[in-house]
Protein backbone atom coordinates (compact mmCIF):
# COMPACT_ATOMS: atom_id res chain seq x y z
CA UNK A 1 0.00 0.00 0.00
CA UNK A 2 1.28 3.49 -0.90
CA UNK A 3 2.21 5.66 2.07
CA UNK A 4 -0.11 8.54 2.83
CA UNK A 5 0.75 11.97 4.21
CA UNK A 6 -1.76 14.36 5.75
CA UNK A 7 -1.05 18.02 4.90
CA UNK A 8 -2.31 21.06 6.82
CA UNK A 9 -3.86 22.88 3.85
CA UNK A 10 -4.74 26.58 3.68
CA UNK A 11 -5.68 26.77 0.00
CA UNK A 12 -2.87 29.22 -0.77
CA UNK A 13 0.04 28.91 -3.17
CA UNK A 14 2.56 27.28 -0.85
CA UNK A 15 0.37 24.50 0.53
CA UNK A 16 -1.23 23.90 -2.88
CA UNK A 17 2.18 23.37 -4.45
CA UNK A 18 3.21 21.29 -1.43
CA UNK A 19 0.69 18.60 -2.43
CA UNK A 20 2.57 17.73 -5.62
CA UNK A 21 5.97 18.64 -4.18
CA UNK A 22 5.56 16.16 -1.33
CA UNK A 23 4.30 13.52 -3.73
CA UNK A 24 7.34 13.84 -5.99
CA UNK A 25 9.81 13.99 -3.08
CA UNK A 26 8.39 11.06 -1.09
CA UNK A 27 6.27 8.98 -3.48
CA UNK A 28 3.38 9.21 -0.99
CA UNK A 29 -0.25 10.12 -1.57
CA UNK A 30 -1.35 13.42 0.00
CA UNK A 31 -4.56 14.08 1.95
CA UNK A 32 -5.26 17.81 2.30
CA UNK A 33 -6.78 18.95 5.62
CA UNK A 34 -8.45 22.38 5.80
CA UNK A 35 -9.80 23.64 9.13
CA UNK A 36 -12.00 26.75 9.38
CA UNK A 37 -11.25 28.66 12.60
CA UNK A 38 -12.91 31.85 11.42
CA UNK A 39 -10.19 33.09 9.08
CA UNK A 40 -12.73 34.19 6.46
CA UNK A 41 -12.05 34.13 2.75
CA UNK A 42 -13.06 31.23 0.54
CA UNK A 43 -15.58 28.54 1.38
CA UNK A 44 -14.41 25.15 2.58
CA UNK A 45 -15.89 23.54 -0.54
CA UNK A 46 -13.86 25.85 -2.81
CA UNK A 47 -10.71 24.98 -0.86
CA UNK A 48 -11.58 21.28 -1.00
CA UNK A 49 -11.98 21.32 -4.78
CA UNK A 50 -8.70 23.21 -5.20
CA UNK A 51 -6.87 20.62 -3.11
CA UNK A 52 -8.23 17.82 -5.29
CA UNK A 53 -7.36 19.82 -8.40
CA UNK A 54 -3.77 20.16 -7.16
CA UNK A 55 -3.40 16.41 -6.79
CA UNK A 56 -4.63 15.47 -3.34
CA UNK A 57 -6.18 11.98 -3.26
CA UNK A 58 -8.57 13.06 -0.49
CA UNK A 59 -9.60 16.39 1.04
CA UNK A 60 -10.76 16.60 4.65
CA UNK A 61 -12.48 19.87 5.57
CA UNK A 62 -13.86 20.90 8.97
CA UNK A 63 -15.89 23.89 10.14
CA UNK A 64 -14.26 24.21 13.57
CA UNK A 65 -15.38 27.75 14.40
CA UNK A 66 -17.69 26.82 17.29
CA UNK A 67 -15.19 24.27 18.56
CA UNK A 68 -12.39 26.84 18.38
CA UNK A 69 -14.43 29.45 20.25
CA UNK A 70 -15.68 27.11 22.99
CA UNK A 71 -12.61 24.95 23.59
CA UNK A 72 -9.72 27.30 22.80
CA UNK A 73 -10.80 30.97 22.90
CA UNK A 74 -12.90 30.64 26.07
CA UNK A 75 -10.12 28.94 28.09
CA UNK A 76 -7.77 31.68 26.91
CA UNK A 77 -10.26 34.28 28.13
CA UNK A 78 -10.62 32.54 31.51
CA UNK A 79 -6.82 32.64 31.87
CA UNK A 80 -6.70 36.29 30.69
CA UNK A 81 -4.11 34.87 28.31
CA UNK A 82 -1.64 37.51 27.14
CA UNK A 83 1.89 36.45 26.24
CA UNK A 84 4.41 38.95 27.66
CA UNK A 85 1.45 41.05 28.76
CA UNK A 86 0.50 42.02 25.20
CA UNK A 87 -0.25 39.19 22.77
CA UNK A 88 -3.66 37.46 23.12
CA UNK A 89 -2.26 34.20 21.62
CA UNK A 90 -4.13 34.58 18.32
CA UNK A 91 -2.13 32.03 16.29
CA UNK A 92 -0.93 29.97 19.25
CA UNK A 93 -4.42 28.80 20.22
CA UNK A 94 -5.48 27.96 16.66
CA UNK A 95 -2.67 25.45 16.13
CA UNK A 96 -3.86 22.82 18.63
CA UNK A 97 -7.36 22.64 17.12
CA UNK A 98 -5.81 22.23 13.66
CA UNK A 99 -3.48 19.56 15.07
CA UNK A 100 -6.47 17.73 16.53
CA UNK A 101 -8.08 17.51 13.08
CA UNK A 102 -4.79 16.58 11.38
CA UNK A 103 -4.38 13.59 13.69
CA UNK A 104 -8.05 12.67 13.27
CA UNK A 105 -7.65 12.73 9.47
CA UNK A 106 -4.45 10.69 9.67
CA UNK A 107 -6.34 7.98 11.56
CA UNK A 108 -9.32 8.15 9.20
CA UNK A 109 -7.27 7.86 6.00
CA UNK A 110 -4.46 5.63 7.24
CA UNK A 111 -1.67 8.19 6.97
CA UNK A 112 1.69 7.67 8.67
CA UNK A 113 3.01 11.22 8.37
CA UNK A 114 1.68 14.74 8.95
CA UNK A 115 3.01 17.74 7.01
CA UNK A 116 2.71 21.47 7.69
CA UNK A 117 3.83 24.60 5.86
CA UNK A 118 5.95 26.24 8.57
CA UNK A 119 9.53 27.47 8.21
CA UNK A 120 12.36 26.58 10.58
CA UNK A 121 12.45 30.06 12.06
CA UNK A 122 9.08 30.50 13.75
CA UNK A 123 6.99 29.18 16.62
CA UNK A 124 4.39 27.32 14.59
CA UNK A 125 6.65 24.44 13.60
CA UNK A 126 6.99 23.66 17.32
CA UNK A 127 3.26 24.05 17.99
CA UNK A 128 2.33 21.70 15.17
CA UNK A 129 4.94 19.04 15.76
CA UNK A 130 4.77 18.92 19.56
CA UNK A 131 0.98 18.70 19.31
CA UNK A 132 1.14 15.95 16.69
CA UNK A 133 3.71 14.00 18.73
CA UNK A 134 1.48 14.27 21.79
CA UNK A 135 -1.82 13.24 20.16
CA UNK A 136 -0.25 10.79 17.69
CA UNK A 137 3.08 9.55 19.06
CA UNK A 138 3.42 7.06 16.19
CA UNK A 139 3.07 9.73 13.49
CA UNK A 140 6.03 11.33 11.71
CA UNK A 141 6.20 15.03 10.80
CA UNK A 142 7.66 16.82 7.79
CA UNK A 143 7.68 20.46 6.73
CA UNK A 144 8.08 21.00 2.95
CA UNK A 145 9.44 24.55 3.32
CA UNK A 146 11.91 23.52 6.02
CA UNK A 147 12.68 19.90 5.07
CA UNK A 148 12.07 19.62 1.31
CA UNK A 149 13.50 22.98 0.14
CA UNK A 150 10.17 24.38 -1.09
CA UNK A 151 10.90 28.09 -1.52
CA UNK A 152 8.50 30.74 -2.83
CA UNK A 153 10.15 31.01 -6.26
CA UNK A 154 10.19 27.23 -6.63
CA UNK A 155 6.52 27.12 -5.64
CA UNK A 156 5.57 29.62 -8.37
CA UNK A 157 7.61 27.78 -10.99
CA UNK A 158 6.14 24.42 -9.97
CA UNK A 159 2.58 25.76 -10.11
CA UNK A 160 3.10 27.21 -13.58
CA UNK A 161 4.80 24.05 -14.86
CA UNK A 162 2.00 21.81 -13.60
CA UNK A 163 -0.83 24.19 -14.51
CA UNK A 164 -2.21 24.15 -10.96
CA UNK A 165 -5.56 25.93 -10.38
CA UNK A 166 -4.08 28.70 -8.22
CA UNK A 167 -2.84 32.24 -8.72
CA UNK A 168 0.94 32.70 -8.81
CA UNK A 169 1.16 36.42 -8.17
CA UNK A 170 4.08 38.10 -6.42
CA UNK A 171 4.22 37.58 -2.70
CA UNK A 172 2.37 39.97 -0.41
CA UNK A 173 5.08 41.80 1.59
CA UNK A 174 3.48 40.67 4.84
CA UNK A 175 2.93 37.30 6.46
CA UNK A 176 -0.66 37.22 7.76
CA UNK A 177 -2.47 34.72 9.96
CA UNK A 178 -6.01 35.29 11.15
CA UNK A 179 -8.94 33.65 12.86
CA UNK A 180 -11.96 34.70 14.88
CA UNK A 181 -9.79 35.56 17.93
CA UNK A 182 -7.62 38.01 15.99
CA UNK A 183 -5.17 38.73 13.22
CA UNK A 184 -1.35 38.63 13.15
CA UNK A 185 0.86 40.51 10.66
CA UNK A 186 4.65 40.35 10.35
CA UNK A 187 7.69 40.59 7.99
CA UNK A 188 8.28 43.01 5.12
CA UNK A 189 8.42 46.69 5.99
CA UNK A 190 7.69 45.84 9.64
CA UNK A 191 11.02 44.07 10.15
CA UNK A 192 12.62 47.50 10.65
CA UNK A 193 11.28 48.12 14.15
CA UNK A 194 11.61 51.89 13.74
CA UNK A 195 9.03 51.86 10.93
CA UNK A 196 5.49 52.63 12.00
CA UNK A 197 2.69 50.39 10.69
CA UNK A 198 0.92 51.73 7.63
CA UNK A 199 -2.85 51.86 7.27
CA UNK A 200 -2.95 49.04 4.72
CA UNK A 201 -1.82 46.56 7.40
CA UNK A 202 -5.12 46.66 9.26
CA UNK A 203 -8.29 44.82 8.38
CA UNK A 204 -10.15 43.94 11.60
CA UNK A 205 -9.99 47.48 13.00
CA UNK A 206 -10.86 50.97 11.78
CA UNK A 207 -8.47 53.84 12.44
CA UNK A 208 -9.00 55.14 16.00
CA UNK A 209 -8.05 58.74 15.09
CA UNK A 210 -11.49 59.50 13.66
CA UNK A 211 -13.87 57.18 15.53
CA UNK A 212 -17.65 57.11 15.25
CA UNK A 213 -19.78 58.02 18.27
CA UNK A 214 -18.93 56.12 21.44
CA UNK A 215 -20.51 52.67 21.68
CA UNK A 216 -21.73 51.44 25.08
CA UNK A 217 -21.97 47.67 25.46
CA UNK A 218 -22.93 45.33 28.29
CA UNK A 219 -21.22 41.92 28.30
CA UNK A 220 -22.68 39.16 30.48
CA UNK A 221 -20.66 36.24 31.86
CA UNK A 222 -21.56 32.96 33.52
CA UNK A 223 -18.69 31.22 35.35
CA UNK A 224 -16.19 33.13 33.22
CA UNK A 225 -17.88 32.38 29.89
CA UNK A 226 -19.33 35.28 27.84
CA UNK A 227 -22.98 34.42 27.24
CA UNK A 228 -24.75 37.63 26.16
CA UNK A 229 -24.24 41.07 24.67
CA UNK A 230 -26.69 43.83 25.66
CA UNK A 231 -28.98 41.22 27.16
CA UNK A 232 -29.16 39.09 24.01
CA UNK A 233 -28.08 35.48 24.63
CA UNK A 234 -25.34 34.39 22.21
CA UNK A 235 -22.91 31.53 21.73
CA UNK A 236 -19.27 32.19 22.60
CA UNK A 237 -18.49 32.40 18.88
CA UNK A 238 -21.26 34.93 18.29
CA UNK A 239 -20.10 37.05 21.25
CA UNK A 240 -16.57 37.18 19.87
CA UNK A 241 -17.84 38.04 16.39
CA UNK A 242 -20.12 40.80 17.75
CA UNK A 243 -17.27 42.33 19.77
CA UNK A 244 -14.95 42.05 16.77
CA UNK A 245 -17.45 44.11 14.81
CA UNK A 246 -18.22 46.74 17.44
CA UNK A 247 -14.82 47.10 19.07
CA UNK A 248 -13.14 46.88 15.67
CA UNK A 249 -15.22 49.81 14.41
CA UNK A 250 -13.71 51.86 17.26
CA UNK A 251 -10.12 50.83 16.56
CA UNK A 252 -9.88 48.74 19.74
CA UNK A 253 -7.30 45.95 19.92
CA UNK A 254 -4.38 47.21 17.83
CA UNK A 255 -1.10 45.87 19.23
CA UNK A 256 2.45 46.64 18.03
CA UNK A 257 5.04 44.62 19.97
CA UNK A 258 8.48 43.03 19.76
CA UNK A 259 8.13 39.61 21.37
CA UNK A 260 10.45 36.75 22.27
CA UNK A 261 9.93 33.76 20.01
CA UNK A 262 10.51 30.28 21.37
CA UNK A 263 13.45 29.74 18.99
CA UNK A 264 15.33 32.65 20.58
CA UNK A 265 14.61 35.37 18.00
CA UNK A 266 12.98 38.68 18.86
CA UNK A 267 10.22 39.36 16.36
CA UNK A 268 8.18 42.48 15.62
CA UNK A 269 4.48 41.66 15.36
CA UNK A 270 1.33 43.65 14.63
CA UNK A 271 -1.88 42.20 16.05
CA UNK A 272 -5.52 43.11 15.71
CA UNK A 273 -7.77 41.53 18.31
CA UNK A 274 -10.73 43.82 18.97
CA UNK A 275 -13.09 41.19 20.36
CA UNK A 276 -10.41 39.38 22.33
CA UNK A 277 -9.02 42.51 23.98
CA UNK A 278 -12.47 43.89 24.83
CA UNK A 279 -13.49 40.55 26.34
CA UNK A 280 -10.26 40.11 28.32
CA UNK A 281 -10.65 43.62 29.71
CA UNK A 282 -14.25 42.94 30.74
CA UNK A 283 -13.39 39.54 32.20
CA UNK A 284 -10.54 40.95 34.29
CA UNK A 285 -12.83 43.60 35.76
CA UNK A 286 -15.48 41.03 36.63
CA UNK A 287 -12.82 38.90 38.32
CA UNK A 288 -11.79 41.95 40.37
CA UNK A 289 -15.11 41.89 42.20
CA UNK A 290 -15.73 38.12 42.34
CA UNK A 291 -12.35 36.49 43.13
CA UNK A 292 -10.80 36.64 46.62
CA UNK A 293 -7.61 38.69 46.91
CA UNK A 294 -4.99 35.96 47.46
CA UNK A 295 -6.61 33.70 44.88
CA UNK A 296 -6.57 36.58 42.39
CA UNK A 297 -2.90 37.32 43.03
CA UNK A 298 -1.92 33.71 42.46
CA UNK A 299 -4.16 33.43 39.39
CA UNK A 300 -2.23 36.28 37.76
CA UNK A 301 0.95 34.21 38.12
CA UNK A 302 -0.80 31.09 36.82
CA UNK A 303 -2.22 33.03 33.86
CA UNK A 304 1.24 34.25 32.89
CA UNK A 305 2.70 30.73 33.03
CA UNK A 306 -0.34 29.36 31.17
CA UNK A 307 0.21 31.92 28.40
CA UNK A 308 3.88 30.98 28.11
CA UNK A 309 3.06 27.29 27.82
CA UNK A 310 0.45 27.90 25.11
CA UNK A 311 2.77 30.25 23.20
CA UNK A 312 5.50 27.61 23.39
CA UNK A 313 3.30 24.90 21.85
CA UNK A 314 2.47 23.04 25.07
CA UNK A 315 -1.35 23.12 24.80
CA UNK A 316 -1.59 19.37 25.43
CA UNK A 317 1.07 19.23 28.19
CA UNK A 318 0.44 17.87 31.71
CA UNK A 319 1.33 21.20 33.34
CA UNK A 320 -1.04 23.16 31.12
CA UNK A 321 -3.79 20.64 31.93
CA UNK A 322 -3.15 21.09 35.66
CA UNK A 323 -3.22 24.88 35.35
CA UNK A 324 -6.53 24.56 33.47
CA UNK A 325 -7.98 22.84 36.52
CA UNK A 326 -6.91 25.68 38.82
CA UNK A 327 -8.16 28.37 36.44
CA UNK A 328 -11.52 26.62 36.01
CA UNK A 329 -11.93 26.50 39.80
CA UNK A 330 -11.38 30.27 40.04
CA UNK A 331 -14.26 30.88 37.62
CA UNK A 332 -16.93 29.46 39.97
CA UNK A 333 -18.25 32.91 40.91
CA UNK A 334 -17.20 34.94 37.83
CA UNK A 335 -20.80 35.64 36.85
CA UNK A 336 -22.30 39.05 36.16
CA UNK A 337 -22.36 42.01 33.82
CA UNK A 338 -19.72 44.49 32.69
CA UNK A 339 -20.64 47.77 31.03
CA UNK A 340 -17.99 49.18 28.69
CA UNK A 341 -17.57 52.21 26.48
CA UNK A 342 -15.82 51.50 23.18
CA UNK A 343 -14.34 54.62 21.63
CA UNK A 344 -11.20 55.90 19.94
CA UNK A 345 -9.15 52.73 20.32
CA UNK A 346 -10.06 52.14 23.98
CA UNK A 347 -12.39 49.75 25.78
CA UNK A 348 -13.15 51.41 29.13
CA UNK A 349 -15.16 49.67 31.86
CA UNK A 350 -17.77 51.99 33.40
CA UNK A 351 -19.92 49.59 35.44
CA UNK A 352 -19.91 46.20 37.16
CA UNK A 353 -22.64 44.10 38.77
CA UNK A 354 -22.73 40.56 40.06
CA UNK A 355 -24.87 38.47 42.39
CA UNK A 356 -21.66 36.77 43.56
CA UNK A 357 -19.65 39.96 44.10
CA UNK A 358 -17.26 40.34 47.06
CA UNK A 359 -17.65 44.10 46.94
CA UNK A 360 -19.51 45.25 50.07
CA UNK A 361 -20.80 48.81 49.79
CA UNK A 362 -21.26 49.12 53.53
CA UNK A 363 -17.64 48.15 54.18
CA UNK A 364 -16.25 50.32 51.36
CA UNK A 365 -18.22 53.54 51.92
CA UNK A 366 -16.76 56.53 53.77
CA UNK A 367 -20.23 57.89 54.49
CA UNK A 368 -22.14 57.65 57.76
CA UNK A 369 -23.42 54.16 58.39
CA UNK A 370 -20.38 52.23 57.23
CA UNK A 371 -19.91 48.84 58.93
CA UNK A 372 -16.11 48.79 58.99
CA UNK A 373 -14.68 48.97 62.53
CA UNK A 374 -11.76 51.38 62.16
CA UNK A 375 -10.59 50.74 65.71
CA UNK A 376 -9.24 47.38 64.58
CA UNK A 377 -6.82 48.96 62.11
CA UNK A 378 -4.22 50.15 64.66
CA UNK A 379 -3.56 46.70 66.08
CA UNK A 380 -3.52 45.16 62.61
CA UNK A 381 -0.82 47.60 61.49
CA UNK A 382 1.30 46.85 64.56
CA UNK A 383 1.22 43.12 63.86
CA UNK A 384 1.60 43.47 60.09
CA UNK A 385 4.77 45.56 60.46
CA UNK A 386 6.22 43.64 63.40
CA UNK A 387 8.78 41.54 61.47
CA UNK A 388 10.08 44.55 59.52
CA UNK A 389 10.26 46.61 62.73
CA UNK A 390 12.28 43.95 64.53
CA UNK A 391 14.64 43.53 61.56
CA UNK A 392 15.14 47.27 61.21
CA UNK A 393 15.97 47.58 64.93
CA UNK A 394 18.59 44.87 64.50
CA UNK A 395 20.08 46.57 61.43
CA UNK A 396 20.38 49.94 63.18
CA UNK A 397 21.91 48.35 66.31
CA UNK A 398 24.56 46.49 64.29
CA UNK A 399 25.35 49.54 62.15
CA UNK A 400 25.96 51.61 65.29
CA UNK A 401 28.51 49.21 66.78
Amino acid sequence: MTDRIVLAYSGGLDTSVAIGWIGEATGAEVIAVAVDVGQGGESLETIRQRALGCGAVEAYVADAREEFADEYCVPTLKANGLYQGHYPLVSAISRPVIVKHLVKAAREFGATTVAHGCTGKGNDQVRFEVGIQTLGPDLKCIAPVRDLALTRDKAIAFAEEKGLPIETTAKNPYSIDQNVWGRAVETGYLEDIWNGPTKDIYDYTATPEFPPAADEVIISFERGVPVAVDGVKLSALAVIQELNRRAGAQGVGRIDVVEDRLVGIKSREIYEAPGAMALITAHKHLEDITIEREQARFKATVGQRWSELVYDGQWFSPLKRSLDTFIEDTQQYVTGDIRMTLHGGAAVVTGRRSGTSLYDFNLATYDTGDTFDQSQAKGFIELWGMSSKVASSRDQRVAGQ
